[in-house]
């Protein structure tokens, strides 16, 4: 049968339309199924959210957690531990965030006076053990405070050691959250009690030597040591920060405790260097701050 014109013309519009349908079938298809764009994004908003209101607390550490001086000479005092302490004048962290009566029941001191980095791994395990929702870290003056600055924890292993502590309490308690304060400014510490006679003769007891050995002395080598001591505590806060970054349930304190300004009257009586009462409640206040955030500092 012979085709007309006219024919041809509509079986060449016909498949025109065919075509634009198979085009605008395959787009439709090719987003609803285009699958990794999609699931990217869902997958960055399904990622874990920071717990502003943690109902469990673990910390671990050294002895500024432990409340070491803060009672009574040469002794832990965990009760005005800025964490996990039941003190009213200093109202811990726990109590703040989970309440004076719970409190107990549900946090845990895990923190050993005189610890480093390299005693981390087994404190955090322990802490993994309660399945926290939160767990504290404050560790890193010991490591600065040694005999003398050559002896202090050289960063390479001060980071391996804090990535090796998370590895393990992620592995452990894969929700729990980090949260990690900076170490303190040993420099400022000395600042508050060199010109002080009886201080002095405390710190000559073997106190952060470091840092605090000759106090007055203002020679070139006292002043590098100081210096070299500030630089390497400078260090670890950006080992700290760094490590924890990579880590979306871990929080730094954005050198909150290092920035703090301690006054002699929050500091020990009996050594002038560690947190007294005054100071264990501004730890205190510091971390709650940070904890309840919306956003983490920067």
């Amino acid at each position: 049968m012979r085709t007309t014109p006219a024919r041809r013309r509509a079986r060449r519009a016909f498949a025109g339309a065919g075509a634009t349908v198979v085009l605008l079938a395959g787009a439709v298809t090719g987003c609803s199924s285009g699958g990794s764009g999609d699931e990217g994004e869902q997958g960055a908003q399904a990622a874990p959210r920071w717990n502003t209101a943690p109902a469990s607390i673990a910390a671990v550490g050294d002895s500024i957690t432990r409340g070491f001086d803060a009672c009574s000479v040469l002794a832990d005092c965990p009760e005005v531990s800025w964490a996990t302490g039941n003190d009213p004048e200093v109202r811990s962290l726990a109590s703040r965030l989970i309440g004076d009566a719970e409190a107990p029941a549900r946090s845990w001191n895990h923190a050993v006076t005189g610890s480093r980095m390299a005693d981390l791994p087994q404190q955090l395990a322990e802490a993994a053990g309660h399945k926290p929702d939160l767990v504290t870290v404050m560790v890193g003056s010991n490591d600065a405070c040694r005999p003398t600055a050559s002896a202090m924890t050289p960063v390479a292993d001060f980071r391996a050691g804090f990535e090796n502590a998370l590895a393990g309490l992620r592995a452990a308690s894969p929700t729990s959250q980090v949260y990690v304060s900076s170490v303190p400014d040993l420099q400022r510490l000395w600042e508050q009690g060199k010109d002080s006679p009886m201080v002095r003769q405390i710190w000559k007891l073997g106190i952060c030597q470091s840092m605090l050995a000759d106090p007055l002395s203002a020679g070139s080598g006292a002043t590098a040591r100081r210096e070299q001591v500030r630089a390497r505590v400078v260090e670890y806060n950006e080992v700290l920060r760094e490590v924890c970054a990579k880590d979306s349930l871990c929080r730094y304190d954005g050198g909150a405790v290092f920035q703090y300004p301690f006054s002699a009257e929050q500091l020990s009586r009996w050594d002038w260097f560690h947190p007294g009462k005054d100071g264990q409640a501004r730890l205190a206040e510091l971390a709650h701050r940070q904890v309840t955030a919306a956003q983490p500092p920067r």
